[in-house]
């Protein structure tokens, strides 16, 4: 299998960071609530397909600069530019940042999102292509697909958005199109917990390394069996997970894990 190191990623369209294990891609036009481009989609999809072969980073961050996650597709870039695009080219797009969920889905390495500010239209759906989100209280949090004469369906939002908050929640979401705050987005689920503005990212950090630290192998099979679960019955999500277990006990890190038991120790998780 194919293998990149850390050194393969350089982005332009924003800004990367290693420390240990753990990677932070941090959404970086501070001056416009850090919105998406048609390159930085592009690179963002490429980039987390690429780190599906980059055994060196076991958890990832996604964050914003500036006091702001993502305000969306930029308006004068992306949106003007579509109004005059027909529909072979507007279909390649609608797929293209669909594809920057579905690689978010699709990485063995966890996503631990840092969500401060505004959090709107497709920086929703790459919140909800994390796997654990922080927020802010002041945070304000908008499906905003129908503001601009869209559907609510986009980039996956009707697939994943009602397994975060339920399917009446997030009908009232997409069909609305309204701004939550962070204690609105919390008490629905959609924020795993709140966190003041100057910690969130810290918080973020602090979690994708303990995850970094732990038995990555068993948290990238976790990972994909409960995106392979959702359209298998329970027998067949039982038999599914039973396989699944039976591979993470052939692990060194099941050996190890039992060894530190044993010796009242603390095991030391390598991912193997």
């Amino acid at each position: 299998m194919k293998k990149f190191p850390i050194e393969h990623f350089a982005p332009k369209h924003f800004a990367w960071s290693v420390e240990g294990k753990v990677a932070t891609i941090t959404l970086n036009r501070p001056d416009k609530k850090n919105p998406l481009t048609f390159q930085s989609y592009g690179e963002l999809r490429d980039t987390l397909r690429d780190l599906v072969y980059c055994p060196d980073i076991k958890a990832i961050v996604l964050a914003g600069e500036g006091g702001n996650f993502c305000s969306g597709g930029d308006v004068h870039e992306i949106i003007g530019p579509l109004v005059q695009t027909k529909m072979p080219g507007l279909l390649e797009f609608t797929r293209m940042t669909g594809d920057v969920v579905k690689a978010m889905r699709a990485l063995p390495q966890p996503v631990v999102a840092a969500i401060d500010g505004i959090c709107a239209g497709a920086g929703t759906m790459l919140a909800c292509g994390s796997d654990i989100r922080y927020g802010t209280a002041r945070s304000k949090v908008a499906f905003l697909f129908v503001r601009v004469g869209l559907a609510g369906a986009d980039m996956g939002a009707c697939s994943l958005l009602p397994r975060i908050v339920g399917l009446g929640r997030a009908s009232e979401l997409l069909y609305s199109g309204r701004a939550m705050n962070g204690e609105e987005a919390e008490r629905m689920g959609f924020f795993n917990a709140l966190v003041e503005p100057e910690n969130v990212l810290a918080r973020a950090k602090e979690t994708a390394k303990a995850l970094a630290s732990g038995p990555t192998f068993a948290h990238a099979m976790t990972k994909k069996m409960l995106l392979q679960e959702w359209n298998m019955g329970l027998d067949e999500a039982i038999e599914a997970e039973a396989q699944a277990q039976a591979i993470c006990m052939q692990t060194k890190d099941f050996e190890r894990a039992y060894q530190a038991f044993a010796n009242r120790q603390t095991p030391k998780f390598e991912g193997d």
